[in-house]
């Protein structure tokens, strides 16, 4: 895999997050230990994660093979929409971590898959085999992972780019002033507290975009439909509670909310997934039914 630094703009950047902007799939730790083990270049040379970069740079990433992943396969039901020898479509249910972390150590989506499939894509490292994208544990919906490293590359590539459609449903608490827009802003993560992301200026952050409009209002709770643009973590919970119309059910954006109506689980569902298949080239289209806690707001 390479990049070449292209625009004015993006030189003077640390490299890490460079390519922190390039490889979303990859954590900023799983870039640096990549680049400390010698498998991102710059200009051919081994370089540090501080490094700053220049225009007309040329940066290369060799992602080693995939070893003993430390998650281990767990008898977990799926409910798998689509799958083939390059990649699966899993409809997540509410409450499924994807992938271990601190406090979840087994249990995951990770964990069923490494059941399910033969193998997976190494791509996302030992501790994220296959996993190209992320849903929240308590949001609910379609999430493709890959089986291969070249359907993993084509997907990261076409989520970067922008080709993936992925749309979104959310009860929010009553109702948006505006009822349809676009969201554009920056959004880091939280300095006073680290479960949190907020919204942050440029050059802070990363740019994050949602469409978003509302299906269904009432003064009490809307129904709103998001189109994201881009990919960050809590990217709908932050924009809806900066609209002031957070999330129902959210145990961050909303706890220190008063809820006109109160819900037994975080009201964001992704519903819609569309994409190109990697191998195949087709439009590839699925959906994900709303959960039974959507029916109120459903026609």
């Amino acid at each position: 895999m390479q990049f070449t630094v292209e625009r004015v703009e993006e030189s003077n950047l640390r490299i890490d997050r460079f390519l922190a902007e390039k490889l979303p799939d990859l954590s900023r730790s799983r870039l640096q230990s990549l680049i400390k083990d010698g498998h991102i270049t710059l200009n051919g040379n081994s370089i540090k994660s501080k490094q700053p970069i220049c225009e007309g740079d040329i940066i290369k990433i060799t992602i080693p093979p995939l070893t003993q992943p430390k998650a281990k396969p767990q008898n977990i039901k799926l409910n798998i929409l689509y799958e083939d020898e390059h990649l699966v479509v899993i409809n997540k249910p509410h409450g499924l971590v994807v992938h271990p972390a601190a406090g979840n150590p087994d249990g995951t989506l990770v964990n069923a898959l490494l059941h399910h499939c033969n193998h997976l894509s190494g791509i996302g490292g030992v501790e994220r085999p296959g996993i190209v994208h992320r849903l929240d544990k308590d949001t609910s919906g379609c999430l493709v992972a890959a089986k291969s490293d070249t359907a993993h590359r084509h997907l990261v590539e076409s989520f970067t780019n922008r080709q993936i459609k992925k749309l979104y449903l959310a009860v929010v608490n009553g109702c948006p002033i505006i009822e349809s827009g676009k969201i554009e802003n920056y959004i880091a993560r939280n300095p006073k507290d680290r479960q949190k992301m907020t919204v942050v200026t440029s050059p802070r952050g990363k740019l994050a975009i949602t469409n978003y409009s509302v299906k269904k209002k009432s003064d009490s709770a809307s129904l709103i439909e998001c189109h994201l643009l881009t990919g960050r973590t809590h990217q709908i919970r932050v924009h809806m509670k900066s609209l002031g119309n957070p999330i129902l059910g959210d145990p961050i954006y909303s706890r220190t909310a008063k809820q006109n109506i109160q819900v037994t689980r975080l009201m964001l569902h992704a519903w819609k997934l569309s994409f190109i298949h990697p191998e195949t080239r087709k439009e590839m289209h699925f959906h994900s039914e709303h959960p039974a806690e959507f029916n109120h707001w459903m026609d």
